[in-house]
């Protein structure tokens, strides 16, 4: 009876880290809504046409913008560790009686050093016939890591530019008219993707002259169209890893003790009489 007892009080003391870990887990990857959220749910209606003016747009926030046949296009927005962005890209094309030809449109996705990441899947480019009414694109990149090789072009926290432009077109269809519209959403992979090291800094506009800019009379120290993740970067923060290792190492303690008081015997032996 001792013995069932404690294995009991082992499973269910293991079933509580478990269950602990697994709350902290979903309390960080759902937050709650608020209302700031909900005011800004429409999302900008314009687009930048370089690094420099890209429009900042939040995670799973429909960004818009009208513009011409021709023009390069660029959205930006925060992504942190072990998060997994997706891009989609919707373009309404003009009237195909106002066209010559087919159409081939790109999405690109590059990160804080203006590096272009690559997709693991999704369209990246499409060509729309003639006839065409819409193209859609997308592109869904690497695991964000905290930190990587000087030599490696691994995806790092910061800020990640969207461009949207049409690689190929007839000559005659340039300036015409067309309706773009961009979203992006994040998933979290959890401390599984965690990985030693982290970065000073993510990799964001002004990062590198950040004191600097604070220094000087009421400058902000980053560009107002950058923002920050909800809850600000977690780059170099434990992470549910940390738990699920206490949680495994715990287990394993309760389950040897377990197994020691279930083998170990009722005590002493029995004394053997001489001569017998």
């Amino acid at each position: 009876m001792r013995t069932v007892r404690i294995l009991t009080t082992a499973v269910l003391a293991g079933a509580g880290l478990l269950g602990l870990a697994g709350g902290a887990h979903a309390d960080s990857a759902t937050p709650s809504p608020s209302a700031s959220e909900s005011t800004e749910a429409a999302g900008p209606t314009e687009a930048g046409t370089s690094f420099r003016t890209a429009t900042a747009v939040k995670p799973d926030q429909p960004a818009t913008a009208d513009a011409s046949t021709g023009d390069y296009l660029y959205w930006v927005l925060p992504v942190d560790v072990a998060q997994r962005a997706t891009v989609k890209a919707k373009v309404t094309l003009p009237p195909a009686a106002s066209r010559h030809g087919a159409a081939t449109w790109r999405l690109d996705v590059y990160d804080g050093l203006r590096r272009r990441q690559a997709c693991t899947y999704g369209t990246q480019s499409r060509t729309a016939a003639a006839d065409a009414g819409t193209v859609e694109l997308s592109c869904t990149l690497r695991t964000v890591r905290s930190w990587a090789e000087p030599w490696a072009n691994d995806p790092l926290p910061g800020s990640y530019y969207v461009r949207l432009t049409v690689v190929d077109l007839p000559q005659e269809d340039l300036g015409q008219p067309v309706h773009a519209e961009v979203e992006a959403s994040l998933a979290d992979q959890g401390g599984a993707q965690a990985v030693d090291g982290s970065l000073a800094a993510p990799l964001v506009p002004g990062a590198g002259s950040a004191t600097a800019k604070a220094d000087d009379a009421g400058s902000s120290p980053r560009p107002a169209a950058m923002a920050e993740p909800d809850g600000g970067w977690s780059s170099g923060r434990w992470n549910d890893r940390w738990l699920w290792t206490a949680a495994g190492g715990a287990l394993a303690a309760l389950a040897g003790i377990a197994g020691y008081r279930a083998t170990r015997g009722s005590g002493r032996p029995a004394r053997i009489p001489p001569g017998a």
